[in-house]
């Protein structure tokens, strides 16, 4: 059953306060027909040099960018994005997602900067904020300056698992702070490689509804889901509570850094009150080239286009685990992913893998990331015997030579 809100609950202090800025408030109204502006300091479009973008797709169409959006992007605009590109966007999240909420959505410079930007919202000095163990160490490294405690999530072969993640909100300690935050990323994690099942989202969704929790929903991999897709926890949030971010990062080009958040309004205008104070507004010539192509495709071959990706990168994990079979059986134990780009290796007989991942693995020209390096809490965690692969830039002859190397050394320490 659907339950009201109190974002005012999730908020930080410094959140609350946050009032739009005075010369940002104004863009909007410069939009007027009629109006004269004598106040928002911008300055003369007429001597920007650029007179027009053309874009060559590898399929030998060519697009330009249109006149009106090429000089609204060249200029200052919305810190929620270009309208093009943020309507386009929202008529995608309802085409796939059909959130049972009214929703906002605002871009953002990646993923990661709405994802910062959201947690920086929301954190208070002294919260407890659930964070998958291990988990992703972009996020990781950010909160580890935030004036908050990370608490572990157990996950197993498919995400974080509801009976743990009951179990420490039930019975959390009285005198201690309970956590408000969830933060996970549901599909193709990173490190692990997995994705949590529809079952599991449902049962994780109920728990966030019985202990007054908002799931941070990180969903880059959303689209290079190697089957059907699982439905997303904005699908099902009917009470609102629910901040999810996308990314084109794996499906379009990391170097774009465009990326998108959906949720609750109230949650993301404050967002864009962040945006406002920081780097003023997401690149509008990056969304400008991507409202370009996505305009030029429709919804329908944008799809057309993230099934390819997806059936790109199932190759290259089936190719990847092929060679792990070969190399590695006895050595390590995997599960082999159903999306994303990771596979997240257990050495069978290493107590600590940081030292023979970072030295001796380089010594054999091939590279991995030990799995300490995912831990929240490394120093309580200890040695880790995990290491994370990426299959995604490999070619087959490398993947075999690459673990034929690692198989190697790990025979070598078996060994000594």
């Amino acid at each position: 059953m659907a339950v009201n809100v109190d974002y005012q609950h999730y908020l930080s202090e410094s959140s609350k306060a946050r009032k739009p800025s005075a010369i940002r408030r104004l863009i909007p109204l410069t939009k007027i027909p009629g109006m004269i502006s004598l106040g928002a300091g911008a300055p003369n479009p007429d001597l920007f040099p650029f007179e027009g973008i053309s874009i060559s797709l590898k399929g030998g169409e060519s697009l330009d960018v249109d006149s009106s959006v090429l000089s609204d992007s060249l200029t200052y605009g919305p810190s929620d994005g270009i309208p093009q590109l943020n309507h386009w966007l929202r008529e995608l999240q309802t085409l796939q997602h059909q959130p049972p909420k009214e929703f906002g959505l605002t871009i953002g410079t990646g993923s990661q900067d709405l994802v910062t930007k959201g947690l920086q919202m929301l954190i208070s000095p002294g919260d407890n904020v659930l964070f998958e163990s291990p988990g992703y160490v972009g996020v990781i490294a950010f909160l580890r300056h935030q004036p908050c405690n990370l608490v572990d999530v157990e996950l197993d072969s498919h995400g974080v698992i509801p009976s743990k993640l009951r179990e420490k909100l039930d019975n959390w300690p009285v005198d201690k702070r309970k956590p408000k935050v969830l933060y996970t990323v549901p599909v193709g994690g990173n490190p692990t490689g997995v994705s949590q099942t529809l079952e599991r989202k449902k049962e994780i969704y109920m728990i966030a509804q019985d202990h007054n929790l908002l799931i941070l929903e990180d969903d880059p991999y959303f689209y290079l889901q190697y089957g059907d897709k699982i439905p997303s926890y904005l699908s099902m949030d009917v009470d609102g509570r629910v901040l999810r971010f996308d990314s084109f990062s794996k499906i379009l080009s990391s170097g774009l850094r465009v990326g998108w958040a959906t949720g609750p309004p109230e949650l993301i205008n404050v967002m864009n009150l962040v945006t406002q104070t920081s780097n003023l507004q997401p690149s509008s010539v990056a969304q400008a080239i991507t409202y370009t192509l996505l305009q030029s495709w429709g919804h329908d071959r944008f799809y057309e286009h993230t099934r390819k990706v997806a059936s790109f990168y199932k190759d290259k994990c089936q190719q990847f685990c092929k060679y792990a079979s070969k190399h590695l059986a006895g050595l390590a134990e995997w599960v082999e992913p159903d999306a994303g780009m990771f596979i997240w290796f257990y050495l069978k007989g290493i107590e600590d893998s940081f030292d023979l991942i970072l030295t001796k693995a380089v010594e054999k020209k091939v590279l991995l990331v030990p799995g300490i390096e995912f831990y929240c809490h490394p120093e309580e965690n200890g040695p880790s015997q995990f290491v994370r692969a990426s299959f995604s830039n490999v070619s087959e002859a490398d993947m075999d030579l690459g673990l034929e190397r690692l198989a190697s050394l790990l025979r070598e320490q078996h060994t000594v």
